[in-house]
């Protein structure tokens, strides 16, 4: 892998984690554009784990912004802060429902759905999903005020984690499923995207820790010299990954913090259009050949 391609894949990476868009999706199109991952299973396996390391970046970008929610959140874990605890607990309970589901379907998941058509299905009716829940949400606003983050109660956190679990497949987006899912359990524009952050700074530590480890036993598999991230930097060197790392770090601050000031003057349909339309010119592109499906 060459530099200026990990910087492409870290930049892809830390401005669609969190937004609704699917990282997935856009790194699993910019690799087959690139041609990395296609010489045969170790090549696969590495461009996965190089994908697995750059999403440490982007979960460095949201502690860093949101360093004075977590502190709050570790003070109220140790009894010194009451709303702490209870926002502790909430991310916790919106946690629950993917690490269950996730342990149980994950493997099924990739086997099946892990392919850029159903990448393209999930981008398209995602996008459709957007337009609804923004024409919902508008007509919402202008009856009732949303519900701030020291509202947020166990029961809307249980929804929103049960609705983050459908982001499993790839095209889907973590951020799409927890910023809709705030919106309909009644969270202000603002307090959903805010819960979406930090529920995925968890969600994203648990199922890259997962993928790892994942990873280090499919290698070994086919390699008993490099296994897991070995065998990355024996393919692509240290030097990519750095770069891939810091690059996913700066990109995904500058795009949460653009993100929240953008949703609260244009909404989401925005990111609706955009989905049909990528959706459609990725298909098209498979379709006639230029893209291997």
């Amino acid at each position: 892998m060459h530099p200026w391609q990990a910087l492409i894949l870290g930049v892809i990476e830390g401005i669609t984690e969190y937004l609704p868009i699917s990282s997935t999706g856009h790194l699993i199109v910019a690799q087959r554009l690139m041609g990395i991952g296609t010489g045969g299973v170790e090549s696969k396996a590495a461009a996965d784990a190089f994908a697995v390391c750059i999403q440490g970046g982007a979960i460095l970008a949201v502690l860093g912004l949101y360093w004075k929610r977590v502190l709050q959140m570790i003070q109220g874990v140790l009894g010194k802060n009451p709303e702490g605890l209870k926002l502790a607990i909430n991310i916790i309970a919106g946690f629950i429902p993917a690490a269950v589901i996730g342990f149980v379907l994950s493997h099924k998941i990739k086997e099946h759905l892990f392919g850029i058509w159903p990448v393209v299905i999930a981008w398209i009716l995602g996008g459709i999903g957007i337009l609804a829940v923004s024409w919902w949400n508008r007509k919402k606003s202008s009856q009732t005020r949303g519900a701030e983050l020291g509202e947020l109660t166990l029961k809307m956190a249980l929804i929103i984690g049960l609705l983050q679990c459908v982001a499993m497949c790839p095209g889907t987006s973590r951020s799409l499923m927890t910023i809709c899912g705030g919106l309909l359990v009644g969270l202000s524009i603002r307090a959903a995207v805010e819960y979406s952050f930090l529920l995925g700074v968890l969600t994203l530590t648990a199922a890259t820790a997962k993928d790892a480890i994942d990873k280090v036993k499919e290698v070994e598999q086919y390699n008993h010299l490099f296994g897991g991230t070995k065998l990355m930097i024996h393919e692509y060197g240290m030097v990519p990954m750095a770069i891939g790392i810091v690059a996913a770090a700066i990109s995904a601050a500058i795009a949460v913090k653009w993100l929240v000031t953008y949703l609260q003057s244009h909404g989401l349909s925005g990111f609706g259009w955009y989905r049909i339309g990528l959706g459609l010119i990725i298909g098209s592109l498979i379709v006639a050949g230029t893209i291997a499906a």
